[in-house]
């Protein structure tokens, strides 16, 4: 059994790296942590360079704080309100954003609580289909939340489709633009937003292009149904990319200090794509109203071509139908009753009645 005097000095020894400097709770911060389901990564940014190691959300503010400089971004995923609770406690976040933040479905907007802003952006993915004329969805939309503070940018994501990871790469790639603050993250993530906008009315407009030369070939069978589809989705699009243009605006016309002047050029380049995809979404609304209405012409005109036929058959089996009436009634006193050529006299006039017909019906097109 070891002695007394030989554990003492390994405890001493233990104490003694146990309080070596560096090994504080600021230290133990920057441990690596496995993060949750639904926080996607957390990150300090200093002088637009990434601090090495993982964080947790109140280790990293406070390492920020403690230097003086740089930013917090953390990223969140779908979180419920227990999950976003602490966060939003750590970096005072206004309940009713984190409110909305949880809940989604909301418009794109910008708001102001006392030192922080809150944005809301409409993300929208194009689904792949083989045909768009048998398509039932075309545009899938997601949300994306972003509080923005002096130091920290907390993003908030609803959907599969808007991941973030590119966004944090390509901003990482160039420390100059991180070096702006959160604001420039800001930026970053409405311009990805507005891009994908613009991705998708490409797609969108090379399937209304094959549905207009569906429409006007020959003999098609098109109908209004599908239009109705496509321009549903076109509508959910514009309910996605119009309200952002009041937000957008605010940004590049100095809302809140928190975006500083040069951030809000960059803001201006994104309004810009922005009101090019207004215009097409506006494009578009207008073009299936005119293919709408071109549709229902066409059903309209087969619709008579139709009666028309109809009604020259029914023209053609009356003559028979009206001589085999009359010859039916069985009267004894009726012309030609008796005569011998009496009979081949009557299938000769049908005959030639009904052929006089037909020719007309056929030089007026309507067989």
């Amino acid at each position: 059994m070891p002695q007394l005097s030989s554990i003492r000095p390994a405890i001493r020894a233990a104490g003694s790296r146990a309080r070596r400097p560096g090994r504080g709770p600021a230290m133990l911060s920057k441990l690596p942590l496995p993060l949750s389901a639904y926080v996607v990564d957390c990150a300090v940014y200093v002088d637009g360079v990434r601090l090495p190691g993982r964080w947790t959300h109140d280790g990293a503010i406070s390492e920020v704080r403690r230097r003086g400089e740089g930013f917090v971004w953390i990223g969140l995923h779908e979180p419920t309100n227990e999950q976003i609770t602490g966060i939003a406690d750590t970096f005072g976040l206004h309940e009713l954003a984190v409110e909305d933040a949880v809940n989604a479905h909301q418009r794109p907007k910008l708001e102001r609580y006392d030192d922080t802003l809150f944005m809301v952006l409409k993300t929208v993915c194009y689904v792949g289909h083989a045909e768009p004329t048998t398509a039932n969805e075309i545009v899938e939309t997601g949300e994306v939340m972003v509080f923005v503070g002096r130091d920290f940018v907390v993003t908030v994501r609803h959907g599969n489709h808007s991941g973030l990871q590119d966004v944090r790469r390509r901003l990482e790639a160039d420390a100059e633009q991180l070096a702006l603050g959160p604001a420039a993250v800001l930026h970053a993530v409405a311009d990805r937003v507005v891009d994908a906008y613009l991705a998708v009315t490409e797609s969108i407009e090379d399937d209304i292009d094959e549905i207009e030369a569906e429409v006007f070939t020959p003999r098609s069978t098109m109908d209004a149904e599908q239009i109705y589809v496509m321009k549903r989705e076109v509508l959910e699009l514009r309910r996605a990319v119009t309200p952002l243009i009041a937000p957008l605006r605010k940004l590049t016309e100095g809302y809140s200090s928190l975006v500083p002047h040069e951030v809000r050029s960059y803001f201006r380049d994104v309004d810009d794509h922005l009101v090019t995809v207004t215009e097409r979404v506006a494009g578009f609304n207008e073009l299936l109203t005119t293919l709408v209405d071109a549709v229902l012409a066409k059903i309209s005109m087969r619709q008579n071509n139709d009666m028309r036929k109809i009604t020259a058959y029914a023209g053609l089996i009356s003559v028979p139908t009206m001589i085999a009436g009359i010859y039916g009634m069985n009267f004894d006193v009726m012309p030609e009753l008796h005569w011998n050529f009496g009979y081949p006299m009557v299938l000769i006039l049908i005959a030639v009645t009904c052929g006089t017909l037909y020719r007309n019906f056929r030089k007026n097109n309507w067989l």
